[in-house]
């Protein structure tokens, strides 16, 4: 992975944490409210100018103009705008997007595709070789090692799969796409916010849908949740300890309650709902976090 993509929380990180952590919740606040501001301004730029998404590459070029100037009007600066220009359309990631079937299998079915049981059986293994970190992550955030592990493990296979794709080609071309244009569009500011801030790579690469690192964060939940979780100062998601950092605070930002269950039904559930939208995703990373948990 390109090691551009480190988050640079600045030098010093040991001098300043009790600072950097009493202004931690207003930083996060401020970072949402600019990215609020980005998606819901529209005042700056004309109906006839405005990016109009499509369904092939035919527009592409000409939609990456117009959502420069809408960019451009809304806070994006050169450096961001620079890397929009330079992205392709990635077809790769539309027809990834075209056939995300492996949802739509029975749970028996989506675990045994997914190798549950394999996640399940190393999951264990590092459990116990890293306990030291996801002793440190749970005093912190109240998140246990099983479901932090599980999604490791379905996300990218512990951090062996973490993708090729150029993260901004692909969520610029899934902004530009009809399907889900808006939810992109989200997701394709943050990222250009982050490029301004020169704390994510415009050559990065991630997974077709435009996701980063260990535990796969797009660009949204990168500004919003990303940690430093090895106190070096930055957060680089490419680092297992700052993935899992990010992914327990990411579950706790979804409400999760120290020491409550995570099975369907119980309170930590909705957290785990949080992190993907489909059923059997959910169901598994419960049922393989309370087998490597010991439940």
């Amino acid at each position: 992975m390109d090691g551009g993509s480190a988050l640079r929380f600045g030098p010093g990180l040991s001098e300043r944490r009790k600072a950097h952590m009493a202004h931690k919740p207003l930083m996060a606040l401020a970072s949402v409210m600019l990215l609020f501001s980005f998606v819901t301004s529209t005042s700056f730029v004309t109906p006839a100018e405005a990016a109009r998404c499509g369904n092939n590459a035919a527009g592409f070029e000409k939609w990456k103009r117009a959502f420069a100037r809408e960019a451009k009007a809304n806070g994006i600066r050169q450096r961001g705008i620079n890397a929009l220009m330079k992205t392709r359309y990635a077809s790769g990631t539309i027809r990834a997007d075209r056939s995300q079937h492996s949802f739509k299998l029975s749970l028996n079915q989506f675990m045994k595709k997914r190798g549950a049981a394999t996640i399940a059986s190393q999951g264990k293994r590092l459990k116990r070789s890293n306990a030291k970190l996801f002793a440190a992550i749970e005093r912190k955030y109240g998140v246990p090692p099983g479901p932090l592990l599980a999604i490791w493990g379905m996300e990218t296979g512990f951090g062996r799969y973490m993708g090729k794709q150029n993260v901004l080609s692909a969520i610029a071309t899934l902004a530009y796409d009809c399907r889900r244009s808006a939810f992109f569009t989200e997701h394709l500011y943050a990222a250009l916010q982050l490029i301004d801030r020169g704390q994510l790579s415009a050559g990065q690469r991630g997974a077709m849908h435009g996701e980063v690192g260990h535990t796969q964060f797009l660009p949204k939940n990168i500004l919003i949740y990303a940690v430093d979780g090895d106190g070096n100062g930055r957060a680089d998601l490419n680092s297992k300890a700052d993935a899992l950092a990010s992914t327990a605070n990411f579950l706790r930002g979804h409400g999760w309650r120290p020491g409550a269950g995570y099975q369907p039904g119980q309170p930590n559930y909705r957290a785990i709902q949080g992190w993907n939208a489909a059923g059997v995703y959910q169901q598994t990373i419960a049922i393989v976090g309370r087998q490597i948990d010991g439940g």
